[in-house]
């Protein structure tokens, strides 16, 4: 259920994340004494790694990322970027040791914390991710996807009741936060709550046709059911959406779908 940047659609995602995986930390204003010339090279760089990271260009973005550190080792936003796009390599080592900087640089700001706890849920260091989460709360205790992604670590420890507290916190301070709206689902479900499940599932496409997530999920939970026509109907959309659903090694590693969920799914797939 990750979002490993910001409303990543996560993201690994979506970290996977998200992530369109994250916002930028927050630029500092380049020095003063600068030549004229240079601070047109920092912004033509600037330009060129944005680009290349919306594009996908993830080697060529850590580059210009590369060359901006050069210039101004002391901005917080350029570590955190360079980490981002070794995030979408995964360098995850690599990455946590550029966020690690930016915490350091800026430490009052939030999107390092958020971003070095994606790393660390991809290494499967959860308890650090809680902590780095829980800390950009205490700097913006309205913060959607540090609740989300919080809740994706304590499912990674097998917490569900807490991340499913996390989830409904994330969808309620954004109603329009899908990702978060069914990892709560896929979390009552994993508790043993499959009505409840089952209804949330059948919400989300209703708003997002074309929410893949939500679709599977719901073929799954209906099959167990016994609804299976209901359930067909909705693999149908699966497949012409996003064939990874068919990888449940994917979904439960990568996407990491809880484990009664995945065991629903394999059964469908199965029969």
């Amino acid at each position: 259920m990750n979002l490993v940047f910001r409303f990543l659609a996560m993201a690994l995602l979506c970290l996977l994340c998200i992530t369109g995986w994250s916002f930028p930390a927050r630029a500092q204003s380049e020095p003063s004494e600068l030549s004229l010339q240079v601070v047109q090279d920092i912004s033509n760089l600037r330009q060129k790694a944005f680009a290349a990271s919306q594009k996908g260009q993830f080697t060529e973005a850590e580059t210009y990322w590369s060359q901006l550190i050069d210039y101004l080792p002391d901005e917080a936003a350029l570590w955190s970027n360079r980490g981002n796009v070794r995030v979408s390599q995964n360098k995850l080592e690599e990455a946590l040791e550029d966020y690690n900087r930016a915490v350091a640089l800026a430490p009052d700001q939030p999107d390092p914390y958020l971003n070095r706890g994606a790393a660390l849920e991809g290494l499967g260091r959860w308890e650090d991710a809680i902590a780095d989460y829980s800390q950009v709360l205490a700097l913006n205790p309205d913060d959607a996807a540090a609740y989300n992604n919080r809740g994706n670590a304590q499912a990674g420890l097998g917490h569900w009741e807490v991340a499913l507290a996390d989830y409904q916190k994330a969808a309620d301070l954004d109603p329009k936060f899908a990702f978060a709206r069914v990892n709560a689902a896929l979390a009552e479900y994993q508790l043993g709550n499959a009505d409840e499940a089952i209804r949330q599932f059948r919400s989300l496409p209703r708003r997002y046709p074309n929410f893949a997530d939500a679709r599977a999920a719901l073929t799954a939970a209906l099959w167990g059911q016994g609804q299976r026509g209901e359930a067909e109907s909705n693999w149908v959309a699966v497949i012409g959406l996003d064939r990874r659903y068919r990888d449940l090694e994917w979904l439960s590693t990568v996407r990491r779908w809880p484990p009664a969920m995945v065991a629903a799914l394999e059964k469908f797939l199965n029969l």
